[in-house]
Parts: structure tokens; C-alpha cells; sequence
């Protein structure tokens, strides 16, 4: 094509594009402009400043703090009818919030107040900062797990407990400060490195240690590995049969059978949420009353014993910075900072495509980051929006970010007057709750989803599983991102590539195993590249289209056709290009040439075209084997071989003549 004289070519059958124009090199641009361009793309995909453009100063400055603290841009739309939705929201999942959170301050090894101050202080600043109508913020067991385990290592909560609190409280605040950076660097693509994939098989295996775990709760134990792997743990209850309290594992079983109960009511009739909401606190006040009626305390029964009452006390003086284990605070804060993005901001989404609104992941980010140093200051461990309490807000009919308040104020309650009354709450009830909402998490029905759509997706999800169950929550995550990078890398380095034929018919041409009806062009080979071309990929795609070459020929000679005479690359999905790919290409285009074959590209884009001008790529080539389409390529091609036939019969023509 190019400076060919596209009217030349004779008619084929079906319609065809008459395009006279050749593939144009795009106009250089200056290189700060370009790279300018690139960062927006990448750091500015949703362009958050158009709503600034062609605004006056004061309305700006409006909408500067309303894109900060959202609630001023909903708070003057609300209604007293959002109100009535948002209080039984807001109380509704105040019931789940307030046995979750001394049940998981327990499991992360914390002084179980801090579950109940974790749900007052957060929520608050969450409300205000927060762009999810439907997340309930509150504490999660996967970071309470992983706070437990990677905190304790480094220190015992028994031997030591101050230090951990302390080390707690800067975690948090590392959290805090690492996900608030993402946030205002706009670096939040980097948390979708954590593949569904990752995710499933993470929390799946993460929920399993958490049911093991709660075994010395359900069991009576005092003395129990700290180790979270299922092998140490069960060799830890199945060597200390002696030590297990019948009385402990018949309260824990039959209030885990209710907990169960209530929620399997619940999804078969979804009117009733409530009834599976307020089952953990009701399993608490009955646990509560039946220690107090019967003294079960005193016949190996444990209780979580007195709380202290009154709001949160300050901790900002309390975080550890100048430990010798800062180190593993900070380790500890990013490895729980990400995984409570991933859940927050995963929940938050899918509860709002129910909805049909949008949230912004970047506000997201700095709103965690912001409620999480705030945690930190006010003697709170890391929160998030865990699912089971903002699936609770979802179908309460929560209307706005305001259920977050009204269930802060009745924790606040709580704290102020209530807390005495948790006195004689046994543990085995805490782990009862633990179990029944971990159990949720074990999401079957995706892995086996998973299996039937992508299979290397599937071993992704098993290999987090496994490796969180047999390893521990660090390996199992450290592998799974492991090998979802080696994904992503084998997609860059291995792209794909296709051949393609001409369907019957039609002009189109496509890959001929996906449509194996469509017909090999004679004498031309059709390529498609997949991928852009870069260094990593590109000594691949030399020897994978060398090796196209090679079996085409072999099959050509094998069935009697006509000899192979053009190779055509179709360049329309290759996106990008580096000086290692045009070096691929000029080796190519040698390789063709001493085979006495000609090289084609077809549609290739304006990054990819600008480069090989610049490169002298296209000047070696020759124009006019650039085509804006396979179809025109396989015309100008037919066309040559067209003519190379009429001439080579003149030719002979002309030889009998002069032998005459």
C-alpha cells in the first residue's frame, strides 16, 4: 500500500475498503508533552481536576473540601427519611460490631476493649472522609491474625503486653500512613497486583487458620501454640486431650449451631437479616447470663473478666517509634495496610455496583489511611470495611455513610455505661462467633468457578490456600503475589500469536483456530501479534515467527500448494514498541529476505509507527509494505503475485518466440 496506487489492484470478491490512504507516521511531539501525557495516564486515569476547570475561586474551594470530606457535598442533600433508614442500619450492625470487635481484639491477641474503641473513633472519621454509602468500618480477623502472628514473634503478648500494645499502635499507624501515601500518590493500581485469584485463596486460607485457631476457645485450653500453620496447631489440641473441658466444647458447639442456624434462615429469607445480625449479640448476653446463673466460671469456663469503662484513652504518645522492634511494625503495618485496602476497597465496590454509583479508589485509600492514624492515636488497631458488617448495613437499608455514626455513637454508649455487663461473656462464645463468621469467608463457589474459567487463576487461588494453611499468612501471600506476577511477566514475555485465514464470504480475517472455516491466503502467511513488543518479549517473537515461517513452508510443500511468497504481521493489538522489538524486526525482515520471501505490516498503531520512522525501519522496508488493514495487505499482495505471473508468462511467451 503506502505510495502504491491503491486504484491498481484488481477486484476480489465481496466488498472492500477503497482507502487510498497509506499508513501515516503520526507528527513528533516534544518529549516533555509526551511524557506529561504518559504520567496523567497513569496516575490520573479518571482526571479528578475536571470539575475545577472554568470554575471561580470560591466555587473551587467548595469543591476542593467536598472532594476531601465528601460528606459536605451529600450532608445538606439529606433527608429525614435517610435518617430513619440509617439509624436501623446503624444499630442493626452496632450489635454485630460490638461482640466482632472484642472477639477479634482476642484474636489479635490486643486487650478486648480495643475492639469496642476500634468501632467508636474510625467509623467517625470514616463517615466524613469515606465515598462508600454501604461499608460498615470496624476490625477484620485476617488483620487481627496477621498482627497476632507477625507482632508476636518478636514479642509475646503474655510475657510482654505493653510493648505489644505499643507496637500494635505504630503498626496501625504505619497502616495508616502507608495507605493515606497511596491514596495522595495515586499509586493505587499497585493493590490490584493482589489478583480475585490471590484474594479467594488468601482469605479462604486465612479463615481455615482462624476456625483452627479458636479450637483452644471451643476446647477450654490454657496453653496453645502460637504458631498458626494447621499441622502445629493440631498437633497442639490432639497432645493435650487431657486438658479439654467438656462443658467448654458443648456451650461453644451449640451456640456455633445457632450462629449457623440464624444465618442459614437469613439467606433463605432475606427479609430476616436481622435475625442473623443480632445472633452474635445475643449469643454473648445468653453466654453471659448462663456463666452468671450457673458459675461456670469456676469449672473451666473462662471468661473475658473486667473492662474498663469510659471513651478512648489517647495512645499518640504510646507509639513506638524508638523500639528495637520497629522494624517488625512497620513490616507488620504494610503487610495488614494492604490487605485491608484489598478487602475494604473490594467490598465497597461491589456493594456500590449493586447501588449503581461509583467510588473513588484513591478517597478510599486516604480515608482508611486517615481513620487508621486517627485509630492509632485513640488506643485502635487496624480497621477496614470487613464484608459480613457492611453486607449487615447493605440489606438494613443503609442510605448513607451516616449508619457509620449511629453505630459509633452506640458503641460509644456502650463503652460509657454497658461495658460491665461483659464481665462473665465466656471466650468460647468469642470463638463461636469467629468461627461462624470465618466460615463465610471460604468462598467454595468461587474457587470451583475459578476451575472452570481459568485454570492457572485456580492454582493461583490453591497455592495462597495451601500456603497460608501449611506455611503461614505471610508465605501463603508472599507466594500468591509471587506467582501472579510470574503471570503477568509470562503474558509480557510469551505473548501470543496467531494465524490468520479469510473467512468464507467476508473480508474479515481472523485466527483460523478460533474459526476454523477460515482459509490460508495462497502464498501469504498472516500473523498476528498479541502484545506490544519489548525487550522482554522480543527475542521470543523472533524465533516463534521464524518458527510460523518454517512449518508454513512445510505444509505448503507437504500438500502441493503454491510456494510461500509474502509474511504479514498484523501490528493492530501490538500497543507499544521498544529499540529491542524494531531490532526483532529488522532481524525478521533479513530472515525473510535471504528466504526469498517479502514482509508486511498491517495496522500498525501511532506510538508503533512513529518509532519505526524515527528508527529508518520504515525507509528499509519500503512504504509501501505498510498497510492500513490485513485486507488491503492481502490485495497488494495478490496483486504482485498477480502480476509476477502475467509477467513471467510474457516472459515465456517472448523465449518461444525468439527460439522460432
Amino acid at each position: 500500500m503506502g505510495n502504491a496506487d491503491y486504484d491498481e489492484y484488481p477486484p476480489v470478491e465481496g466488498p472492500v475498503d477503497r482507502c487510498r490512504h497509506g499508513v501515516a507516521v503520526p507528527p513528533p511531539r516534544p518529549f516533555l508533552k509526551s511524557l506529561k501525557n504518559s504520567l496523567m495516564e497513569t496516575f490520573f486515569p479518571d482526571d479528578p481536576l475536571r470539575q475545577f476547570k472554568g470554575q471561580p475561586r470560591s466555587r473551587q474551594l467548595v469543591l476542593g473540601l467536598q472532594y476531601v470530606l465528601p460528606i459536605l457535598e451529600w450532608g445538606p442533600r439529606y433527608t429525614l427519611e435517610f435518617l430513619r433508614a440509617d439509624l436501623v442500619a446503624g444499630v442493626t450492625i452496632a450489635s454485630l460490631a460490638i461482640p466482632q470487635g472484642i472477639s477479634y481484639a482476642k484474636l489479635a491477641n490486643l486487650p478486648p476493649i480495643l475492639g469496642l474503641y476500634s468501632s467508636f473513633v474510625p467509623p467517625l472519621v470514616y463517615a466524613m472522609m469515606g465515598s462508600s454509602r454501604d461499608l460498615a468500618v470496624g476490625t477484620v480477623a485476617v488483620a487481627s491474625l496477621l498482627t497476632a502472628s507477625m507482632l508476636g514473634k518478636e514479642v509475646k503478648a503474655s510475657e510482654n503486653p505493653t510493648l505489644y500494645l505499643h507496637l500494635a499502635f505504630t503498626a496501625t499507624f504505619v497502616a495508616g500512613v502507608f495507605q493515606a501515601s497511596l491514596g495522595l500518590l495515586r499509586l493505587g493500581f499497585l493493590v490490584d497486583f493482589l489478583s480475585h485469584a490471590t484474594i479467594v485463596g488468601f482469605m479462604a486460607g486465612a479463615a481455615t487458620v482462624v476456625c483452627l485457631q479458636q479450637l483452644k476457645g471451643i476446647l477450654g485450653l490454657t496453653r496453645f501454640t502460637h504458631e498458626t500453620d494447621v499441622i502445629s496447631v493440631m498437633h497442639s489440641v490432639f497432645s493435650q486431650t487431657h486438658e479439654w473441658r467438656w462443658e467448654s466444647g458443648v456451650l461453644g458447639c451449640c451456640f456455633l449451631f445457632f450462629l449457623l442456624l440464624t444465618r442459614y434462615f437469613s439467606k433463605r429469607r432475606p427479609k430476616f437479616f436481622w435475625i442473623a445480625a443480632m445472633a452474635p449479640l445475643t449469643t454473648v448476653i445468653l453466654g453471659s447470663l448462663l456463666v452468671y446463673l450457673t458459675h461456670a466460671e469456676k469449672h473451666g469456663v473462662p471468661v473475658i473478666g473486667p473492662l474498663k469503662k469510659g471513651l478512648n484513652p489517647p495512645s499518640g504518645m504510646d507509639l513506638a517509634f524508638g523500639s528495637p522492634y520497629l522494624t517488625t511494625a512497620i513490616k507488620t503495618g504494610i503487610v495488614t495496610g494492604v490487605i485491608a485496602l484489598a478487602e475494604g476497597i473490594a467490598v465497597g465496590r461491589s456493594f456500590a455496583m449493586f447501588k449503581n454509583y461509583h467510588i473513588d479508589g484513591n478517597k478510599e485509600m486516604i480515608a482508611f489511611g486517615m481513620m487508621n492514624i486517627a485509630g492509632s492515636c485513640t488506643s485502635c488497631y487496624l480497621t477496614t470495611g470487613p464484608f459480613s458488617r457492611s453486607a449487615v448495613n447493605f440489606n438494613a437499608g443503609c442510605k448513607t455513610a451516616v449508619s457509620n455514626i449511629v453505630m459509633a455513637i452506640a458503641v460509644m454508649f456502650t463503652l460509657m455505661f454497658l461495658t460491665p455487663l461483659f464481665h462473665y461473656t465466656p471466650l468460647v462464645v468469642l470463638s463461636s462467633i469467629i468461627i461462624a463468621a470465618m466460615l463465610s469467608l471460604i468462598d467454595y463457589e468461587a474457587a470451583i468457578h475459578l476451575w472452570k474459567v481459568d485454570k492457572f487463576d485456580f492454582v493461583v487461588c490453591m497455592t495462597a490456600y495451601i500456603g497460608v494453611v501449611f506455611g503461614s499468612v505471610e508465605i501463603g501471600l508472599v507466594i500468591a503475589v509471587a506467582i501472579s506476577l510470574l503471570r503477568v511477566l509470562l503474558f509480557v514475555a510469551r505473548p501470543r500469536t496467531f494465524v490468520l485465514g479469510r473467512i468464507p464470504n467476508c473480508n474479515a480475517y481472523r485466527n483460523i483456530e478460533q474459526y476454523p472455516t477460515a482459509k490460508n491466503a495462497p502464498g501469504i502467511l498472516i500473523l498476528e501479534i498479541d502484545a506490544p513488543i519489548y525487550f522482554a518479549n522480543a527475542g521470543y517473537l523472533r524465533e516463534r515467527i521464524s518458527r510460523w515461517i518454517y512449518e508454513e513452508e512445510d505444509r505448503l510443500k507437504a500438500s502441493g500448494e503454491a510456494n510461500l511468497q509474502y509474511v504479514i504481521l498484523d501490528m493492530g493489538a501490538v500497543g507499544g514498541i521498544d529499540t529491542s522489538g524494531i531490532s526483532m524486526l529488522e532481524e525478521i525482515k533479513k530472515t525473510i529476505e535471504r528466504r526469498d520471501l517479502k514482509l508486511g505490516l498491517a495496522n500498525p498503531g501511532s506510538d508503533v509507527m512513529k518509532k519505526l520512522s524515527k528508527s529508518k525501519f520504515v525507509e528499509n522496508l519500503g512504504q509501501e509494505w505498510f498497510f492500513l488493514t490485513v485486507e488491503q495487505a492481502v490485495e497488494a499482495c495478490n496483486f504482485k503475485l498477480h502480476k509476477c505471473k502475467v509477467d513471467a508468462k510474457n516472459g515465456e511467451s517472448d523465449e518461444k518466440w525468439n527460439n522460432v
